[in-house]
């Protein structure tokens, strides 16, 4: 009988190290609490007490900076699209006043309309033709 006691006790015990390994492994399974995520440590700004944060602060401020510079481009950009713009609808303004100032100057000063307005004073247009007279200069 003590062998047999032996052996129970042995196999006792076997199942009291197996039921307590069950038990340690459903525990390791749960999420443990220390720690929580990087999202959640984001959000409630642990993350920025972290030692490497503070140590990298000049780079982090640097990037900041960089990330300003890019929006301030982008609407500088747009200002100067905006600029580029009005400038060519000004321009398209002005060209279409002297091309209509133009036409109506010819209008005005065309030939035959000079000679009607001229007749009243006695000025008459010349029948004959224009000659040129130039003049040989010596080199």
């Amino acid at each position: 009988m003590a062998d047999n006691e032996y052996i129970e006790k042995d196999a006792a015990e076997e199942l009291k190290n197996a039921a307590e390994q069950r038990e340690k492994k459903k525990s390791t399974t749960v999420k443990p609490k220390g720690r929580p995520s990087a999202f959640a440590q984001i959000l409630n700004g642990d993350f920025l007490t972290r030692e490497f944060v503070l140590n990298n602060l000049n780079y982090i401020f640097f990037v900041i900076l960089l990330l300003l510079l890019i929006v301030a481009k982008g609407y500088y950009g747009k200002q100067l699209t905006r600029d580029v713009d009005d400038a060519q609808n000004h321009l398209n303004e002005v060209t279409s006043d002297y091309v209509e100032a133009k036409a109506r100057l010819e209008e005005k000063t065309r030939r035959y309309r000079l000679v009607e307005k001229l007749e009243p004073l006695g000025i008459k247009e010349t029948q004959q033709e224009t000659k040129v007279i130039r003049i040989r200069t010596k080199k």
